[in-house]
C-alpha cells in the first residue's frame, strides 16, 4: 500500500472515531436485503430526529471503535454493517426497532449507549422506553400530583364553607 492510501484510511478512521465519540448512542445494524428505497426511507426517518445512518468498511469501523474504547463491539462487525448515531440515548433505538417491525431483513447487531456496550436485547428494551422529553413530562406529572390533590381538597373545603 502506498502512503497516500494509508493517509486516506487514517483520515477515515479519525472522522469515524469523532462521529462515534460525539454520539450518545450508536446502533450497529445489518442492512443486507433492504432495497435502496427502504434504506432511503430509514435515513429520512432518522434525519427527521437528528440521527444519522452511515455505512463504513468494517476495518475502518473496527479501528474507530477501538480508538473510542468500546469493548465487545468488534466481534459484531462482520458482514454488511451500518451504524446509526443519535444525540440522545433512546431515539436511534426507537426508530431502528420501529423500522424493523415492517422490514424483517434488517437486524440489530449491537450498540453503545453512553460509552457502554449494549447487546441486542438491551437495545430492544431501551427502544420501548419513552424519549427524554417523554420521561421529563412523566416525572413532572408525578411531581405535580400531590399539589394538584391538595388544591382540589382545599377547593372542596372552601366550597363547603
Amino acid at each position: 500500500m502506498n502512503e497516500a492510501t494509508i493517509a486516506v484510511k487514517k483520515e477515515k478512521v479519525l472522522a469515524c472515531s469523532n462521529v462515534l465519540k460525539e454520539a450518545s448512542s450508536i446502533v450497529f445494524v445489518d442492512y443486507l436485503g433492504l432495497t435502496v428505497a427502504e434504506v432511503t426511507e430509514l435515513r429520512n426517518k432518522l434525519h427527521a430526529e437528528n440521527c444519522v445512518m452511515k455505512v463504513e468498511k468494517n476495518n475502518i469501523l473496527r479501528r474507530a471503535v477501538k480508538e473510542n474504547g468500546y469493548k465487545d463491539v468488534d466481534s459484531h462487525l462482520v458482514g454488511p454493517c451500518a451504524y446509526v448515531t443519535s444525540p440522545d440515548e433512546v431515539t436511534a433505538c426507537k426508530i431502528v426497532y420501529d423500522f424493523i417491525k415492517d422490514h424483517e431483513n434488517m437486524q440489530v447487531k449491537a450498540g453503545v449507549v453512553n460509552g457502554v456496550y449494549s447487546s441486542e436485547k438491551e437495545l430492544s428494551a431501551l427502544a420501548k422506553l419513552p424519549n427524554k422529553l417523554g420521561m421529563v413530562s412523566m416525572l413532572l406529572s408525578v411531581l405535580q400530583a400531590p399539589v394538584r390533590g391538595l388544591a382540589c381538597a382545599l377547593n372542596a373545603v372552601s366550597e363547603q364553607k
